[in-house]
């Protein structure tokens, strides 16, 4: 350690892993998700609890990647041709659920939060949208994500992932400023036309360049070399179209379904399923410790 409350070092690494051994167990034992034991195991280490961790957004945004690699994995399972299938429940079921349930929301948090139209909206969209992260580990965990409810659930959450970016570039037009000056409209073209050349970046790359790579690394006989060419792909396509506006467990799920179809897809995911469950959980500690328990206190009636 660098010093005392340093989260660089050994002794918050093996707080991270005793609190991942104890709140497994331990919420199972009371019939709890996994999750909710991550989450109230970070709200005590964390800077509102014993105060062990200072700094949640560092831990949050390494064990991110958990979340990358879980949508990876369901990116490999699915293939494009299931997706295919899937694009009416996508499309439709998605689009209905988004819609209905802001339209919903929206007179609630106009009559109930006495908010403006605007912020009714932005507020009505947001609790539209959910935590993908929280269901499909939720669904993973009890085996039910090949279930019939299980895929229109994963096809309502990728609805989601996807409108994410048309919303953001919609959410400014909103403004008055935006309105009378118009730069709102071509800045939400300009970032679409940058998302759709990503994403044909990235299916052109799982295509033609990534077979090709894994023969010539798989020459070199170390399974090492393997892990980590793995790794740069899952966290480089992610990292590349978070750049390009949209999330980076979007990306990963891009490029599993593009590898799908790959004769080294076994080989990725025994690569990468190892690293994903434990990222995971700590992603999870690290948001348990960015509840700021003195808020929730002030505020429980709006939160509820």
């Amino acid at each position: 350690m660098h010093g005392e409350g340093s989260e660089y070092g050994l002794l918050p690494l093996l707080i991270l892993l005793g609190a991942t051994v104890a709140a497994a167990p331990l919420a199972r034992r009371v019939g709890l998700s996994v999750v909710i034991g991550y989450l109230a195991a970070g709200i005590i280490i964390g800077p509102f609890g014993f105060h062990l961790f200072r700094d949640p957004a560092t831990i949050i945004s390494i064990a991110e990647l958990g979340i990358v690699m879980l949508l990876f994995l369901i990116g490999l399972e699915l293939k494009l041709s299931r997706l295919k299938a899937m694009r009416r429940v996508i499309l439709g079921f998605g689009a209905l659920q988004l819609i209905i349930t802001t339209l919903v929301l929206i007179p609630l948090a106009i009559y109930g939060l006495g908010l403006g139209l605007a912020g009714a909206i932005v507020a009505s969209i947001a609790l539209a949208i959910s935590a993908t992260s929280i269901a499909l580990q939720t669904l993973e965990e009890r085996g039910d994500l090949q279930t019939p409810y299980g895929q229109r659930t994963f096809a309502v959450l990728l609805f989601q992932d996807i409108a994410v970016v048309p919303i953001l570039a919609l959410i400014p037009l909103l403004s008055p400023w935006q309105i009378s000056n118009g730069t709102g409209f071509w800045s939400g073209i300009e970032k679409a036309a940058t998302i759709g050349a990503t994403i044909a970046a990235v299916f052109f790359a799982g295509r033609y360049l990534v077979n090709p790579l894994f023969q010539l690394l798989a020459r070199a006989n170390a399974r090492e070399v393997m892990t980590a060419a793995a790794l740069l792909l899952v966290i480089g396509t992610g990292f590349a179209v978070q750049q390009a506006g949209m999330s980076m467990g979007l990306g990963a799920f891009l490029a599993g379904l593009v590898l799908a179809e790959s004769s080294y897809r076994h080989e990725l995911e025994a690569d990468i399923e190892p690293f994903r469950g434990l990222l995971l959980a700590i992603f999870f500690m690290g948001v348990g410790m960015s509840i700021d328990i003195g808020v929730v206190r002030d505020h429980w009636e709006i939160l509820l």
